[in-house]
């Protein structure tokens, strides 16, 4: 896909360079066009063993967000209502300064992270992030993740002892998929990076296979389904469930490899039975024929795999869902088999190196509700209660990395005010956005074309082994910092700053100091090497340094197993917290009232990721994608018309939106996209202003958590629709 040229268009020869767009986690591997340092055209490329040429909008909107002219290239203060640049030297003292005068005054927990979706997209941050972040010593850490992947990760702990075990879909040789809640044709795949789905979907039903998707609205990917389930919204924990229990309703239990490791299926049975197809479909909305139907076919398909994401991780029941989509795998065999659920196997492993913690649960909880943490980190939808609840640990102090959290966590409007009250805020960010306006100071990094990378953490995640290293696109200017060099300087300063308020040993501060003093002088091209090298991988950086376009380390093998074996390690079906669960959900699963109350859901779009990829005019031209879905009937019934503004009441707020009328969603279902609402005063970004669309999360309700692991329960919320 080729740019438009500019009137202002470089003159000189044109080099070729290899790169990789890692704005969503399909991680396509691209080609860049460059005259005179400037990019004139943005390509798949062909060569990628993973992408395999693949480009969306996304990827091509990379020089935009290059270009644009209200990214930051220096770092600012604010000074009233106004920002005034600073140098670097300036803004890390004023940083450094402003977190520990709130540490001295309130204590370690009143200084709070977030750190948003595009931490773990640069990799600077994974390599270096925690040498700072470390240094704050506080538990009121929190991060998307609790926006919308937690419950897999609890999932896979609970199970394999490991947050990062995560088995992959092996959809280039299913024969038999079945999709909850996703819609990786938007999405290119979440927590399962797989570029052009269309042509691995194509390919899935032109062998042969078979692809089921349970969503509540007609997608681009059920488009391509061979049966389409209009499931109840918030419902797909009482489906699953309906799932376990016809296998073993049915004895279509056959665990294979599985069978000397899984403990509790007595237990399973029992606490299953309750949730018969029969008993659960005035619930789901899905006939219990045909919940029978699937499991069998399921079952007897000798490579399956079940596979859910967003729409069943961000509902009340998120952690049972994805609890029961792997003990679904396990009991048909279908984890670790090929064509079922595998592990990748990436150059760099982080998990079998050691580089990735295991993680841990419910070890504290959050001050005021008394949520859960996982893995050190609270859950977002406490964050703002958190900075509004005085006494002692409230929050007074924020640093923001990556993250828009005023419109990407629930409740946003209650958050705003919440930032409003902080006596500092500063953010590592290269716009001014609906979060970073309540900064004292921002710090922009470099663009994604200006540095250096490789993907530590989506190569896990792939659905075929490969690995890829990408050299700058475009150099950096001279004063620029990338965003590792950032973390490192603060590290460094606030150690030095810090050091009366340490409670270590004045041998072990001095060891502190020269580990990140060490880390600072290494790049993370640097640490790449010394791991790749250390922990014998099957490629060296040499030879990334002359395969740019990747490297092809093949597909997903089988190795779950093995390892659990050499371990000596079982896995428990049924977790504590998930039989203690079970029985509280009883009544609501098997309940068959109606009510006439809407239920909110998300919906996902190519051209978007998350909220700040609005600034780019290519992105957002054509027609408005911010609109309300809302079935006929449901139109109908409220004497409301296509095309007009409607007003959507939560518990929590009230937005003004237009009104699309369409069959394609389900009645008594609406559905608003997620990321917008840039109509806030003082956000300085000109092309998503005008726009702005409105926020979902202005709506979503900071109290609707899931219960067991405290994600936030986005989907399924109710609201009202009414003529504006």
């Amino acid at each position: 896909m080729s740019l438009p040229s500019s009137s202002s268009a470089p003159t000189g020869p044109i080099e070729t360079r290899h790169g990789a767009c890692n704005l969503c986690e399909a991680i396509c591997g691209l080609t860049f066009q460059v005259q005179n340092e400037r990019i004139v055209s943005v390509k798949g490329n062909e060569a990628d063993p993973l992408s395999r040429g693949h480009i969306c909008p996304k990827a091509v909107a990379l020089k935009d967000l290059h270009e644009d002219p209200d990214r930051l290239r220096q770092p600012v203060r604010r000074v009233g209502d106004r920002w005034e640049p600073i140098s670097w030297d300036q803004a890390f003292d004023l940083v450094v300064d402003g977190l520990v005068k709130v540490r001295e005054q309130h204590g370690t927990q009143a200084v709070a992270v977030y750190q948003g979706n595009p931490s773990i997209h640069n990799w600077g941050n994974v390599t270096h992030g925690h040498l700072f972040f470390s240094q704050l010593r506080t538990r009121a850490r929190f991060s998307a993740t609790s926006v919308d992947q937690l419950p897999h990760h609890l999932a896979a702990y609970w199970l394999y002892g490991h947050q990062f075990m995560l088995p992959i879909p092996d959809i280039d040789r299913t024969q038999y998929m079945i999709m909850l809640g996703a819609n990786p044709m938007a999405s290119n795949g979440s927590l399962m990076t797989a570029p052009d789905m269309r042509g691995r979907l194509k390919a899935l039903r032109e062998r042969g296979g078979k692809l089921v998707v349970l969503d509540p609205r007609e997608t681009e990917t059920t488009a391509l389904s061979d049966e389409h389930l209009a499931i109840v919204p918030g419902s797909d924990a009482a489906w699953l469930l309906s799932v376990i229990h016809t296998l073993f309703d049915e004895a279509l239990v056959k665990p294979d490899a599985w069978s000397e490791l899984i403990q509790g299926l007595d237990a399973l049975r029992a606490a299953v039975q309750p949730f018969s197809p029969e008993a659960t479909a005035a619930y789901t909305g899905v006939e219990a024929a045909i919940t029978r139907r699937l499991t069998r076919e399921f079952a007897h398909t000798s490579a399956a795999v079940m596979y859910g994401r967003m729409g069943v991780s961000t509902q009340a029941h998120g952690a049972l869902c994805q609890w029961a989509i792997q003990v679904i795998n396990l009991l048909t065999g279908n984890v670790d088999r090929v064509g079922g659920a595998l592990l990748t196997t990436p150059a760099l492993n982080l998990i079998s190196a050691g580089l990735m913690g295991k993680g841990h649960y419910d070890v504290w909880r959050s001050r005021v509700r008394g949520a859960p943490e996982f893995a050190g980190e609270l859950p977002v939808s406490v964050m703002a209660e958190e900075m509004l609840t005085p006494g002692k640990g409230q929050i007074r102090a924020l640093v923001t990395s990556c993250g828009n959290p005023v419109l990407s966590t629930p409740n946003g409007t209650q958050l705003d005010r919440a930032l409003e009250g902080l006596d500092f805020m500063v953010s590592m960010d290269f716009y001014i956005n609906e979060t970073s306006r309540h900064a004292d100071v921002i710090l922009p990094p470099t663009c994604f074309v200006e540095h250096d990378h490789y993907d530590l953490v989506f190569l896990h995640l792939a659905v075929r082994n490969t690995a890829r290293y990408s050299d700058a696109i475009v150099p950096a200017a001279p004063d620029a910092r990338h965003d590792w060099q950032i973390y490192s300087e603060l590290a460094q300063r606030y150690a030095r700053r810090a050091w009366s308020l340490e409670r270590s040993s004045a041998w072990q501060r001095i060891q502190g100091l020269a580990t990140r003093a060490l880390m600072a002088k290494l790049s993370p091209r640097r640490v790449l090497a010394l791991g790749l090298r250390r922990h014998q991988a099957p490629v060296r950086m040499a030879d990334l340094l002359a395969h740019p376009e990747g490297i092809d380390l093949g597909p997903l093998q089988p190795s779950l197993v093995a390892t659990l074996r050499r371990k000596r390690k079982t896995v428990s079906l049924l977790p504590d917290a998930v039989a203690r669960e079970l029985p509280l959900v009883t009544a609501e699963f098997l309940s068959t009232a109606c009510s006439d109350t809407l239920r909110l859901i998300g919906r996902r779009d190519v051209r978007t990721n998350n909220s700040w990829m609005h600034n780019s005019e290519r992105l957002v031209s054509g027609k408005n994608r911010c609109v309300l879905w809302m079935h006929p009937h449901d139109a109908q019934a409220r004497q409301l018309q296509d095309g007009q503004s409607v007003a959507v009441s939560s518990r929590v707020g009230r937005i003004i939106v237009p009104l699309h009328v369409t069959p394609k969603i389900r009645t008594g279902v609406v559905s608003l996209p997620h990321g917008w609402g840039h109509n806030r005063a003082g956000v300085q970004l000109k092309v998503a202003q005008a726009h702005a669309g409105v926020s979902i999360n202005d709506l979503t309700d900071d109290r609707a958590i899931d219960r067991l692991s405290g994600n936030a329960a986005f989907s399924a919320v109710p609201v009202e629709v009414s003529p504006a």
